[in-house]
């Protein structure tokens, strides 16, 4: 199972009546955090009440991001070198595109200015911008435990590309 999937409990127990969550210790070596069932207010399954369960309630949960799923996707893409950048880990084709700190909890991409905007925009708890002259030149933080594998590859690939050696014409 991929970080990127999500994955749906429901909160009825058929012979108590109970709300409570179903054992997860299975789903990807027990690492889900724990959560509490939504109140009786959520929506109501119709099916899951006709076959005689209780309210049903889903909570969908994504998995998050972590250092070697970016490491993993990274290395994936065409052309794309880990190597060792002052006190971080880069990841480069031509250029660095992506940087990981050492302690794994964040990295540094490479968007265009408009791309580092519309990010920052759209998801500000994954991605913010560097305060300094490189965040200016659109360098981007992303925070890994607020991604989904699917955010992290999203931003790897756009970065990626930028990196790419450009073909010269004759």
């Amino acid at each position: 199972m991929t970080g990127a999937e999500s994955i749906v409990r429901v909160c009825a127990n058929k012979n108590t009546g109970n709300y409570k969550l179903p054992d997860v210790d299975n789903v990807k070596g027990g690492a889900l955090a724990a959560a509490s069932c939504v109140p009786k207010t959520s929506v109501l399954s119709k099916n899951f009440i006709k076959q005689g369960f209780g309210p049903a309630f889903f909570v969908s949960e994504t998995l998050m991001a972590t250092a070697s799923d970016l490491r993993r996707i990274a290395l994936d893409l065409p052309g794309t070198a880990e190597a060792p950048h002052v006190d971080r880990t880069a990841f480069r084709v031509k250029r660095i595109y992506a940087t990981l700190a050492e302690d794994g909890l964040t990295a540094n991409l490479k968007f265009t200015p408009d791309e580092q905007a519309f990010k920052t925009m759209l998801a500000p708890q994954i991605f913010s911008a560097i305060e300094n002259g490189w965040g200016r030149q659109g360098w981007t933080t992303l925070e890994l435990a607020a991604a989904s594998e699917a955010d992290l590859k999203a931003a790897l690939e756009m970065a990626h590309a930028h990196a790419l050696p450009v073909p010269r014409s004759r």
